[in-house]
This record gives C-alpha cells, structure tokens and sequence, in this order.
C-alpha cells in the first residue's frame, strides 16, 4: 500500500483516534483532510501536520459533500476515505430507553455517513482502479456494549456496510477494511490525556493508527489493533448462546460498579 503522496480524507479526526490516525498519515507523506465536527480541532490537527482543515456534522448529506469537494479541489483525488467519526452516550436503563432520535443519529453518523462518503468516492475510485474504504467501527460491532445498544446495533452495521462494499467491489480495486478496537484512551472512555496512567488493556490512540495502518497495507478486511477481541469474537462464533451467558454475568458484575451517570464509565465494558 502506497502512503506517500496519497490524498486522504479522515473523519472525526479532531482528536482521539481519528486525530492519531491523521497525524500518522502525514508521517508517511499521505495528504490529509481533516474533518471534525470542531472547527477548532480540525484547524488544530490540519495545522500541525500540514493538512487540510473541514468541518460540520457529517449527518448532514451536504457536510459529506462539500468535505468530499473540499478534498477533489485540493488534492485532485482522494486515494483513501477513514471514517472515525463518531459518539456514544450510553443507556444505563437499557436498550429501549433512549429516544428515536439517539438511534437515529447512532445510525446516521456511524453507517450512513460512511455509505454516503462511499457513495460518492466510489465513482472516481473504481475508474482508476484503485482506493481505500476504512470505517473504525468498534469490537462492539462483532461484540457488544454492556450499556449501550444504540453503539453497538450501529456499530454491527457498519462493520455489516464494510462486508458488503468489500464483496462487491474487490473486482475494482477498491479495498476496504473494517476497524474493531477494544478499549481505547480517548474522550469517549473519558481520556482527555491519552498519555494518563490507565489500566491494561486500555491502549493509545496512536497504537490503533499503527495497527489500522499495517492492516490496510497487509490488505486486511478486519483489524483488531487489540488481538483479544478477534478471540472473543471467534468464541462468540463457536456458541453463542454461551456468550450470551457470559456476558450476562459479566454486566450483573459490573452494574454494581458502574457510575450510571458517568457515560463513559458504561463505555469500558463489553
């Protein structure tokens, strides 16, 4: 996979992972858009690694297209799409006590906005023959989320979206990947240092970049920058009925020590 000189658009891109994943574009020469819904993050990243700042909310199909013609205009092209962008509120009185409207925007930013990105890239992408589809979805979407079924239904979907636009376009020299990292220090899991001392299993930002990046230029359909999660996901396979179990003990267990006002706090249980 060729990074350098290529023209990249990533997505929520502000901070976290998406920040990370900026930055380590740029370090391989790559061209980089970066999108946020903060004007402030965006310039912030944008100017730092010499890139190119946009920003809106991208469940807004207009946002996506004039981030898309943002980036057709000053790169000529864009070789590579990630989209990070995303947000998790939690549930803690379970899976029907958030609103339509929760669901709907779960929906539109995590699966939508990447199909409509895709949408209109894949044009320019499969007439030349070549391009990079990569949504960071989460473990929760070959998991789940204790606390948060808006996440992780979402989250399933686009790693469901990621499946078939990679069947359907391997024949054009589209390669798409599917992130599912585990526990990551960032603002969801109440990170706003990533570099604070945090518990094993927790990893950077920065580890997850590396790991997306190595997966993309191995050609990887699904990356689990935490190789646990690939486990679980397999066991999840073999009897899921016994997962299921599992994972009811596990938020019996954890319900007690849980902060149920603290969103965040739900967030660090699968």
């Amino acid at each position: 996979m060729q990074f350098d000189g290529a023209a990249a658009i990533v997505t929520g891109a502000g901070q976290g992972i998406g920040a990370a994943l900026a930055r380590a574009l740029a370090a391989r020469g790559a061209r980089v858009l970066v999108s946020d819904l903060s004007h402030e993050l965006a310039d912030g990243v944008a100017n730092e690694i010499g890139g190119v700042p946009h920003d809106g909310d991208l469940c807004d199909p207009t946002t996506i297209e004039a981030m898309i013609d943002l980036a057709n205009a000053r790169f000529g092209k864009v070789d590579m799409l990630f989209s990070n962008a995303g947000f998790a509120l939690g549930e803690p009185d379970g899976p029907t006590s958030r609103t339509d409207a929760h669901w709907q925007k779960s929906w539109d930013l995590h699966v939508i906005a990447h199909l409509r990105a895709s949408r209109l890239l894949l044009p320019q992408m499969v007439a030349r023959g070549s391009g990079v589809l990569v949504n960071v979805a989460s473990a929760a979407g070959v998991l789940s989320q204790i606390g948060d079924a808006a996440y992780s239904a979402t989250k399933h979907a686009a790693v469901s979206l990621a499946q078939s636009l990679a069947i359907e376009h391997a024949n054009d020299g589209v390669q798409v990947s599917v992130v599912c990292p585990l526990y990551v220090a960032t603002p969801l899991l109440g990170y706003n240092d990533a570099k604070a001392e945090r518990p094993d299993g927790v990893i950077t930002p920065e580890a997850v970049a590396e790991a997306t990046l190595l997966g993309v230029d191995e050609g990887r359909f699904l990356i689990f920058p935490h190789p646990e999660a690939q486990t679980y996901f397999a066991q999840r396979a073999l009897d899921t009925n016994r997962w299921i179990a599992g994972m009811q003990r596990l938020r019996d267990r954890v319900s007690d020590q849980t902060d149920e006002s603290d969103p965040a706090s739900i967030h660090r249980y699968f």
